[in-house]
Protein backbone atom coordinates (compact mmCIF):
# COMPACT_ATOMS: atom_id res chain seq x y z
CA UNK A 1 0.00 0.00 0.00
CA UNK A 2 1.26 3.46 -0.88
CA UNK A 3 0.77 6.58 1.21
CA UNK A 4 0.15 9.24 -1.43
CA UNK A 5 0.86 11.97 1.13
CA UNK A 6 4.43 10.71 1.55
CA UNK A 7 6.93 11.32 -1.29
CA UNK A 8 9.22 8.46 -0.18
CA UNK A 9 6.28 6.04 -0.31
CA UNK A 10 5.35 7.26 -3.82
CA UNK A 11 8.99 6.99 -4.95
CA UNK A 12 9.08 3.38 -3.70
CA UNK A 13 5.90 2.63 -5.64
CA UNK A 14 7.34 4.16 -8.81
CA UNK A 15 10.54 2.12 -8.49
CA UNK A 16 8.55 -1.07 -7.95
CA UNK A 17 6.17 -0.36 -10.85
CA UNK A 18 8.99 0.56 -13.22
CA UNK A 19 10.68 -2.79 -12.48
CA UNK A 20 7.53 -4.61 -13.67
CA UNK A 21 7.63 -3.29 -17.23
CA UNK A 22 5.38 -0.95 -19.19
CA UNK A 23 2.78 1.05 -17.30
CA UNK A 24 -0.40 1.56 -19.31
CA UNK A 25 -2.97 2.66 -16.72
CA UNK A 26 -2.88 4.86 -13.64
CA UNK A 27 -6.05 5.22 -11.57
CA UNK A 28 -5.82 8.11 -9.13
CA UNK A 29 -8.40 6.95 -6.61
CA UNK A 30 -6.92 8.01 -3.28
CA UNK A 31 -8.88 10.76 -1.63
CA UNK A 32 -11.36 11.61 1.02
CA UNK A 33 -13.10 14.20 3.13
CA UNK A 34 -13.01 15.18 6.78
CA UNK A 35 -15.72 17.13 8.52
CA UNK A 36 -18.66 19.22 7.41
CA UNK A 37 -17.84 22.56 9.01
CA UNK A 38 -18.83 25.90 7.55
CA UNK A 39 -15.95 28.06 6.33
CA UNK A 40 -16.12 30.26 9.46
CA UNK A 41 -15.42 27.18 11.60
CA UNK A 42 -13.00 25.41 9.24
CA UNK A 43 -10.65 22.91 10.84
CA UNK A 44 -7.28 23.68 9.24
CA UNK A 45 -5.95 20.19 9.98
CA UNK A 46 -8.89 18.69 8.08
CA UNK A 47 -8.30 21.05 5.14
CA UNK A 48 -4.60 20.21 5.07
CA UNK A 49 -5.32 16.46 5.13
CA UNK A 50 -7.82 16.82 2.25
CA UNK A 51 -5.39 18.86 0.13
CA UNK A 52 -2.49 16.51 0.85
CA UNK A 53 -4.56 13.44 0.00
CA UNK A 54 -6.70 14.61 -2.91
CA UNK A 55 -4.54 17.19 -4.69
CA UNK A 56 -0.93 16.62 -3.70
CA UNK A 57 -1.39 12.83 -3.68
CA UNK A 58 -2.69 12.93 -7.25
CA UNK A 59 0.20 15.20 -8.23
CA UNK A 60 2.85 13.00 -6.59
CA UNK A 61 1.66 9.73 -8.13
CA UNK A 62 0.93 11.17 -11.57
CA UNK A 63 4.30 12.92 -11.73
CA UNK A 64 6.10 9.76 -10.63
CA UNK A 65 4.43 7.47 -13.18
CA UNK A 66 3.98 9.85 -16.13
CA UNK A 67 7.31 9.00 -17.81
CA UNK A 68 6.39 5.28 -17.78
CA UNK A 69 2.88 6.00 -19.08
CA UNK A 70 4.29 8.02 -21.98
CA UNK A 71 6.96 5.39 -22.69
CA UNK A 72 4.28 2.69 -22.90
CA UNK A 73 3.00 4.22 -26.13
CA UNK A 74 -0.61 3.95 -24.91
CA UNK A 75 -1.04 5.39 -21.43
CA UNK A 76 -4.26 6.20 -19.61
CA UNK A 77 -4.67 8.36 -16.51
CA UNK A 78 -8.03 8.02 -14.78
CA UNK A 79 -8.59 10.45 -11.94
CA UNK A 80 -11.58 9.81 -9.72
CA UNK A 81 -12.66 13.21 -8.45
CA UNK A 82 -16.25 13.81 -7.34
CA UNK A 83 -19.27 15.84 -8.30
CA UNK A 84 -17.77 18.13 -5.65
CA UNK A 85 -15.15 19.00 -8.31
CA UNK A 86 -17.96 20.54 -10.36
CA UNK A 87 -20.53 21.79 -7.83
CA UNK A 88 -20.71 23.27 -4.35
CA UNK A 89 -22.81 22.61 -1.26
CA UNK A 90 -23.01 24.18 2.17
CA UNK A 91 -20.50 23.07 4.82
CA UNK A 92 -18.32 21.20 2.35
CA UNK A 93 -15.85 23.89 1.29
CA UNK A 94 -12.73 21.96 2.35
CA UNK A 95 -13.61 18.88 0.31
CA UNK A 96 -15.05 20.93 -2.54
CA UNK A 97 -11.90 23.07 -2.76
CA UNK A 98 -9.68 19.98 -2.72
CA UNK A 99 -11.74 18.20 -5.40
CA UNK A 100 -11.84 21.35 -7.56
CA UNK A 101 -8.04 21.48 -7.21
CA UNK A 102 -7.68 17.80 -8.10
CA UNK A 103 -9.96 18.22 -11.12
CA UNK A 104 -8.06 21.31 -12.30
CA UNK A 105 -4.76 19.43 -12.00
CA UNK A 106 -6.14 16.55 -14.07
CA UNK A 107 -7.74 18.80 -16.71
CA UNK A 108 -4.53 20.84 -17.06
CA UNK A 109 -2.71 17.66 -18.06
CA UNK A 110 -5.02 17.34 -21.08
CA UNK A 111 -3.30 20.31 -22.73
CA UNK A 112 0.18 19.60 -21.40
CA UNK A 113 0.12 16.05 -22.79
CA UNK A 114 -1.45 16.91 -26.14
CA UNK A 115 0.49 14.99 -28.80
CA UNK A 116 1.75 12.41 -26.32
CA UNK A 117 0.34 8.85 -26.25
CA UNK A 118 -1.64 9.33 -23.05
CA UNK A 119 -5.41 9.57 -22.64
CA UNK A 120 -6.97 11.28 -19.62
CA UNK A 121 -10.37 10.61 -18.08
CA UNK A 122 -11.89 12.29 -15.07
CA UNK A 123 -14.67 10.34 -13.38
CA UNK A 124 -16.80 12.46 -11.06
CA UNK A 125 -19.13 10.25 -9.01
CA UNK A 126 -21.89 11.41 -6.71
CA UNK A 127 -23.03 9.49 -3.64
CA UNK A 128 -21.00 6.26 -3.50
CA UNK A 129 -21.39 4.12 -0.39
CA UNK A 130 -17.87 3.34 0.80
CA UNK A 131 -15.88 4.01 3.97
CA UNK A 132 -15.74 7.65 2.73
CA UNK A 133 -18.45 8.83 5.13
CA UNK A 134 -16.90 6.95 8.04
CA UNK A 135 -13.65 8.89 7.50
CA UNK A 136 -15.53 12.17 7.06
CA UNK A 137 -17.19 11.74 10.47
CA UNK A 138 -14.14 10.35 12.33
CA UNK A 139 -15.57 6.85 12.62
CA UNK A 140 -19.07 7.87 13.76
CA UNK A 141 -21.07 5.06 12.12
CA UNK A 142 -24.48 6.60 12.83
CA UNK A 143 -23.58 9.86 11.07
CA UNK A 144 -21.92 7.96 8.22
CA UNK A 145 -24.96 5.72 7.70
CA UNK A 146 -27.29 8.76 7.69
CA UNK A 147 -25.61 10.02 4.50
CA UNK A 148 -27.17 7.15 2.53
CA UNK A 149 -30.44 6.91 4.45
CA UNK A 150 -33.45 6.67 2.15
CA UNK A 151 -31.46 6.47 -1.10
CA UNK A 152 -29.89 3.73 -3.16
CA UNK A 153 -26.33 5.01 -3.58
CA UNK A 154 -23.72 3.94 -6.07
CA UNK A 155 -21.22 1.33 -4.85
CA UNK A 156 -17.51 0.98 -5.56
CA UNK A 157 -18.20 -1.70 -8.17
CA UNK A 158 -20.25 0.82 -10.20
CA UNK A 159 -17.25 3.14 -10.42
CA UNK A 160 -14.90 0.22 -11.14
CA UNK A 161 -17.08 -0.88 -14.06
CA UNK A 162 -16.89 2.59 -15.59
CA UNK A 163 -13.10 2.60 -15.16
CA UNK A 164 -12.97 -0.78 -16.92
CA UNK A 165 -15.10 0.58 -19.78
CA UNK A 166 -12.82 3.62 -20.14
CA UNK A 167 -9.74 1.39 -20.22
CA UNK A 168 -11.29 -0.84 -22.89
CA UNK A 169 -11.68 1.99 -25.43
CA UNK A 170 -9.27 2.03 -28.38
CA UNK A 171 -6.21 4.33 -28.06
CA UNK A 172 -7.71 7.10 -30.20
CA UNK A 173 -10.84 7.40 -28.01
CA UNK A 174 -10.57 9.65 -24.96
CA UNK A 175 -13.57 9.79 -22.63
CA UNK A 176 -12.68 13.17 -21.21
CA UNK A 177 -15.08 13.51 -18.27
CA UNK A 178 -17.76 11.22 -16.90
CA UNK A 179 -20.23 12.36 -14.26
CA UNK A 180 -22.14 9.56 -12.54
CA UNK A 181 -24.70 9.72 -9.75
CA UNK A 182 -27.30 7.44 -8.26
CA UNK A 183 -30.81 7.91 -9.63
CA UNK A 184 -31.79 9.37 -6.24
CA UNK A 185 -29.35 12.30 -6.50
CA UNK A 186 -29.69 15.53 -8.47
CA UNK A 187 -27.07 18.28 -8.86
CA UNK A 188 -26.05 20.30 -5.83
CA UNK A 189 -26.57 17.39 -3.45
CA UNK A 190 -30.34 17.25 -3.68
CA UNK A 191 -31.65 13.80 -2.84
CA UNK A 192 -34.92 11.92 -3.27
CA UNK A 193 -34.96 10.29 0.16
CA UNK A 194 -37.63 7.64 0.73
CA UNK A 195 -39.00 7.16 4.26
CA UNK A 196 -38.23 3.91 6.03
Amino acid sequence: MTDVTDQASVDALAAQVNDLGPVHILVNNAGGAKGLAPVAEANLEHWDWMWQTNVMGTLRVTRALLPALIASGDGLVVTVTSIAALETYDNGAGYIAAKHGQGALHRTLRGELLGKPVRLTEIAPGAVETEFSLVRFDGDEARADAVYEGITPLVAEDVAEVIGFVASRPPHVDLDQIVMRPRDQAPYSRFNRQPK
